[in-house]
């Protein structure tokens, strides 16, 4: 797939504008391609839903190709913007051997960096469309490759990363990993399966209020699921060495 086109500034007095107009273009892109796929959603279209005519779209994308890699670099930069902070906290954690109630709060931000990702998504359904095509395996392959390795790399490594440390495996042993996707799963399916889940709950949509129960009572349960874990993982260790509250071991006497 080609990379898309550097952004053409107009002239003096135009950046804003040239910035928008880019920026609507994309937007109605990622509303298109998610409803139509990429193959369906022609560049004819795409202007005319931005709002401007198919020589605007070549000129700041050159073509079809260009305009759908701006719009997962768009996703992904806003993806980080949500998961980046408690990304970056984490691994911090991890570096500075935290203690289990530390590593567990960390592991919580993320997944509730996850929650608030899924209800936005929730509530714009182009987003939704766009991301359930390209996790389907329908879309151009470059879309997976820059979505895994800006965010879904970093995110599911430091999960995983967090779930070892508190639970005293290995982070690619199956069984962590297995552990990792089903404390996330708890919420993805909220996206995967919307309409589902909401009928099922008798809710309309997911707003603030629903968004906050859902999230408070998942805490809960993933907060007892690693509490867990890492008892096990406490009892399973020799008598000789155990995990200290600040993650470091000691010898038992």
């Amino acid at each position: 797939m080609n990379t898309a086109k550097r952004l053409r500034r107009p002239p003096e007095g135009g950046y804003a504008r040239g910035d928008e107009t880019r920026l609507r273009i994309i937007e109605a892109a990622v509303e298109l391609f998610g409803e139509h796929g990429f193959d369906g959603a022609s560049t004819r279209d795409i202007a005319a839903h931005a709002g401007v005519n198919a020589p605007a779209l070549q000129y700041y994308f050159e073509n079809k190709e260009g305009v759908y890699r701006a719009c997962v670099e768009m996703l992904a930069d806003d993806a980080w913007k949500t998961f980046g902070p408690p990304i970056e906290q984490a691994q911090e954690a991890l570096r500075e051997n935290a203690g289990t109630t530390a590593l567990i709060d960390a592991f919580i931000r993320i997944q509730e960096a996850i929650a608030d990702s899924a209800f936005a998504k929730a509530n714009n359904p182009g987003r939704r469309l766009f991301f359930a095509r390209e996790q389907a395996g329908y879309e151009p392959e470059s879309a997976t490759r820059i979505l895994s390795c800006r965010i879904r790399e970093p995110l599911n490594n430091t999960s995983a990363a967090l779930v070892a440390r508190i639970s005293g495996r290995a982070a690619d042993d199956p069984v962590t990993l297995i552990r990792t996707f089903s404390l996330h799963g708890q919420l993805v399916i909220f996206h995967v399966a919307h309409r589902s889940t909401l009928s099922l709950l008798g809710w309309k949509n997911i707003d603030a209020e629903k968004a906050e129960q859902i999230k408070s009572t998942i805490r809960g349960q993933t907060r007892m699921l690693l509490e867990q874990w890492n008892r096990e993982g406490d009892e399973g260790r020799t008598p000789e060495v155990q995990t200290t509250g600040r993650g470091k071991s000691r010898k038992q006497p």
